[in-house]
């Protein structure tokens, strides 16, 4: 299922540029103002339910944190749970963890040991709402499948495509995203 013409003007228009953020040279894709746009962000939520309603999902796990406003919404309209993939030292229980680069050193996330574990083989769809380089998300998919669980799909509203994030993580897991960014 691909977005309508309407539908991804829509949407493109309701996500604000911001130039020089967080530094000099930057320029910021921000979804504020997607979400508080109650036509975009249903048209953005319908969209999803739609094209992802017989997926026969059993999770949806969400990037810390604009993962977690898109993918806990979805996991509520599909009618199953939800897992945060969080910033080492976030979550209270037992973890496994997963390190990735950035331009200038490492950072990790993580996940709870037993996220997915009520549902043998789980079928996890992983959101988020961009893809750049593609280090969080990579490094998402792989925790998501080292807990027993399957990464089915990664879905995300943009993909900044000069950046490489997506040709790396198809590698891992196939990807879904709504807007392309050249």
């Amino acid at each position: 299922m691909t977005l309508s013409n309407l539908e991804r003007k829509i949407i493109e228009n309701s996500i604000r540029d911001i130039k020089d953020f967080p530094k000099p040279g930057i320029l910021f894709k921000d979804i504020t103002t997607l979400l508080n746009d109650k036509e975009a962000y249903g048209v953005l939520m319908n969209h999803l339910y739609q094209r992802y309603k017989e997926y026969n999902l059993d999770y949806i796990a969400g990037i810390d944190a604009r993962g977690f406003i898109f993918g806990a919404a979805l996991a509520q309209m599909l009618g199953i749970g939800f897992v945060p993939i969080r910033k080492k030292g976030k979550l209270p229980y037992t973890t496994i963890s997963e390190k990735y680069s950035l331009e200038y050193g490492f950072d990790e996330i993580e996940v709870h040991l037993d996220a997915f574990s009520k549902i043998p083989n789980a079928r996890v769809l992983l959101i988020d709402d961009l893809i750049a380089t593609g280090g969080t998300a990579n490094a998402a998919a792989k925790l998501i499948n080292q807990t027993g669980a399957s990464c089915v799909e990664a879905c995300f509203i943009l993909n900044l495509t000069f950046c490489g994030g997506s040709e790396k993580l198809q590698e891992i897991t196939p990807i879904y995203y709504l807007i392309e960014v050249e």
